[in-house]
């Protein structure tokens, strides 16, 4: 198994003086020598420091783990079959990709309608969301999908107003809610919106429920990329103030004056904010689902991370005992905020692993008759490959694929094009498909004839996403039309073959030599 690469990353802007003669233990050079300038990540730290920890350049980037995990999605082939149809009739000419179905829906007994089986997990105060959130929230809901709005908006918020301690309003999330239900599809999906410690002592619940009609809420217990509280970097010395007054944990004291001494000569050119921990018991989660739905709450989800599998059985029993509508479940290894970069490589349970034992534990409940509430995969999903082999590996459970980087990326990518589009400056490899919207983006035709003169008002990175989303739709349509699966309901194990053995006994999908057993000796006996 290839590690992580240690002490030097493009994540944290650092590399090797030697990058071909490297200790493979530690990712020092081998030779360390004196009168180097430092450019790996313990000689940044030595006058950088604590900048270190985190990926950088912070505010307009994601990232993920550089760690090639045992087990990956690459060690399972989805099966195909040459007989048979599920969902539509079994001739030549209903069984076409175009008539899958990938509709689903999500929740207990307010059922919530997705055109695809696609979640955007948690994004919350970092600046990358923010800076993209109208092209991120237009082209889910476009999409009739859902959307999370994740932990510590309003708190961030320097809109917002707050008396005794509580949130009155918040301009953010307002904006942020808006955004998407002004162009919501016909039903089809929803604004969610997500609580941490922070954001239930400032009455965030009540007031997104009470006063701004938010019918879908979720409680965090953490995420794949870290199993520390939310975090973000402040750039003036007043934000990192503001955010101290208001009970954050932040770094360096910006009341301290030898600190501001610092920052105003430039020695500490940014502050961390960070959030607590939350302390999960089985009685402090019911009193919650049962404040959250006696506010007026329609679905209460919850979302956890890449936490030690005990944890991990807890959010299934609890989520079970309290008919929670969706859990959400985290592999290790990506973020799209501000998480420490060697806890993103060094903690959890990846994501195969964690989407195997969610099984294991969902099946269990099932098998005794116990409620068993609709599962979202998430971490590290991007194409529709990886999509089909979450829903066959956690069948029949898994109800939807959380998806953030990949979104996100559709979002800033779209934006970009469209904002060289609109300045006559596209690159050649753009260019050759055109120079307008309609050209450029794949789905500029036919996203104009469905809105019109309002398509002039889409945010390019809302066709950035729509447009991604389509293709995800119709690769994932096709590998279930190959498998014979008509809708998502029918997708199971079976249509998966581990490739290696250590993927067999991980997930309990048989070998692929080993696969079909019984039926390949009827057939053969027959």
């Amino acid at each position: 198994m290839t590690m992580t690469k240690l002490n030097r990353s493009a994540a944290t802007m650092s590399k090797n003086r030697t990058p071909d003669s490297v200790s493979p233990f530690s990712g020092m050079c081998a030779t360390c020598v004196e009168g180097c300038i430092g450019m790996c990540e313990i000689g940044k730290s030595a006058y950088r420091g604590p900048e270190l920890i985190y990926p950088q350049p912070f505010g307009i980037m994601t990232a993920a783990s550089e760690k090639d995990y045992p087990v990956d999605w690459s060690h399972f082939s989805i099966m195909g079959s040459a007989c048979g149809a599920w969902g539509v009739p079994p001739d030549s000419e209903h069984a076409v990709f175009t008539n899958v179905n990938l509709e689903t829906t999500i929740g207990d007994k307010n059922p919530l309608k997705l055109k695809l089986p696609i979640i955007v997990p948690g994004l919350g105060s970092t600046y990358v969301a923010k800076r993209n959130w109208d092209g991120l929230a237009i082209g889910v809901a476009i999409s009739g999908c859902a959307l999370t709005i994740g932990e510590n908006v309003c708190g961030m918020d320097d809109d917002a107003v707050i008396e005794k301690g509580r949130i009155v309003s918040s301009t953010d999330m307002e904006s942020r809610i808006r955004a998407f239900r002004d162009w919501q599809l016909d039903g089809y999906g929803d604004i969610v919106v997500q609580f941490n410690v922070e954001d239930t002592n400032l009455g965030v619940p009540e007031y997104v429920l009470t006063r701004l009609g938010i019918e879908t809420v979720e409680l965090k217990w953490g995420q794949g990329a870290k199993d520390i509280g939310g975090e973000v970097k402040l750039s003036t010395i007043e934000k990192a103030r503001s955010m101290k007054s208001k009970g954050y944990i932040v770094l360096p004291d910006p009341d301290d004056p030898n600190v501001e001494e610092a920052f105003m000569i430039g020695g500490v050119r940014e502050f961390e904010r960070h959030s607590r921990l939350g302390m999960v018991t089985e009685e402090g989660f019911a009193a919650s689902v049962k404040e959250l739905r006696d506010m007026g709450a329609k679905r209460v989800f919850l979302k956890t991370g890449a936490y030690r599998p005990a944890d991990l059985a807890r959010a299934v029993k609890y989520a079970s005992d309290n008919r929670i509508d969706l859990l959400t479940v985290d592999g290790a290894g990506g973020g799209t905020g501000m998480s420490p970069w060697r806890m993103m490589n060094e903690w959890g349970i990846p994501t195969v692993e964690l989407c195997s034992l969610t099984y294991q534990y969902a099946d269990y409940l099932a098998k005794k008759g116990k409620y068993v509430p609709a599962i979202a995969f998430a971490g590290g999903f991007t194409l529709e490959d990886q999509m089909f082999k979450g829903f066959a590996l956690g069948a029949p459970y898994v109800k939807a694929i959380g998806m953030a980087r990949g979104p996100l990326c559709a979002a800033m990518v779209g934006k970009t094009v469209g904002n060289r589009v609109e300045a006559g400056d596209l690159p050649v490899y753009i260019e050759r498909f055109g120079n307008t919207m309609e050209e450029v983006f794949f789905s500029g035709v036919s996203l104009r004839e469905k809105y019109g003169r309002e398509f002039e008002r889409l945010h390019p990175g809302a066709i950035g996403v729509y447009t991604y989303y389509q293709r995800l739709a119709q690769g994932l349509s096709q590998l279930m039309c190959g498998a014979r699966k008509f809708s998502l309901d029918y997708i199971a194990r079976g249509d998966l073959a581990s490739l290696t053995r250590e993927a067999a006994d991980i997930s309990g999908i048989p070998y692929v030599t080993e696969l079909d057993k019984e039926e390949v000796q009827q057939i053969l006996d027959g």
